[in-house]
């Protein structure tokens, strides 16, 4: 194995969540006034951190989202997950893979820490992380593509940014571990590859993965 550390972006990469929530989350900001199809929701929102559509809301509207958005969107995701949410084909057999070969890895999302751990149990992943390899945006204040999450990561686990590979399926933690200065995975099971053109290699399955780690 090349590296010392390897990173994994979790929706998305690790269970299949992004249609389900840009789905919401398209149906919501169009409830409140704020027209957004799921195509829309998918370029303009996949991979951030809640604060970043807020930001972006405000910038194009000039009005603020109400103060219970953030709890009335996860309440109606935590709702989908429990009926829809799937891990994505081959998630648990390369995660295994790794810890049976005593190579460290963890998870860094943009998500909150109940949103991963709720979606990580619907699709029995948690048991291979468990709190101590999960890290969120949570913890740093600032989203993708910030760099400070990975480098958070990287920190805690104890391994220098340039010996880690991260494992991401957004333009948004592309450009994110790259201004960590990590080499960077880009999954183009749902993203087109030309929009993840900045990581060092791109690959279409799971299953692809650990020979490229290699």
């Amino acid at each position: 194995m090349r590296y010392d550390l390897v990173i994994f972006d979790n929706d998305g990469v690790l269970v299949d969540s992004e249609p389900i929530s840009n789905r919401l989350l398209a149906a919501y900001l169009t409830e409140l006034g704020h027209p957004t199809t799921y195509d829309e929701a998918i370029r303009d929102y996949m991979g951030s951190a809640m604060h970043r559509i807020h930001d972006l809301v405000l910038e194009r509207y000039g009005r603020q989202l109400p103060s219970e958005f953030d709890a009335t969107f996860h309440e109606r995701v935590f709702a989908a997950f429990g009926a829809e949410l799937e891990a994505v084909v081959g998630a648990a057999e390369v995660v295994e893979e790794l810890r049976a070969g005593g190579v460290p890895y963890c998870l860094a999302s943009s998500g909150s820490h109940e949103r991963i751990r709720v979606a990580l149990k619907k699709t029995e992943l948690y048991e291979l992380f468990g709190e101590e390899r999960i890290f969120s945006s949570q913890d740093v204040g600032r989203g993708k593509p910030a760099p400070d999450l990975f480098l958070h990561a990287a920190s805690v686990m104890g391994v220098a940014p340039e010996r880690c590979a991260v494992v991401e399926d957004s333009p948004l933690g592309v450009q994110a571990a790259r201004a960590a200065g990590m080499d960077v995975y880009g999954f183009t099971a749902m993203t087109p590859a030309a929009k993840l053109a900045d990581a060092t290699e791109r690959f279409a399955t799971l299953r692809e993965l650990p020979d490229l780690l290699r």
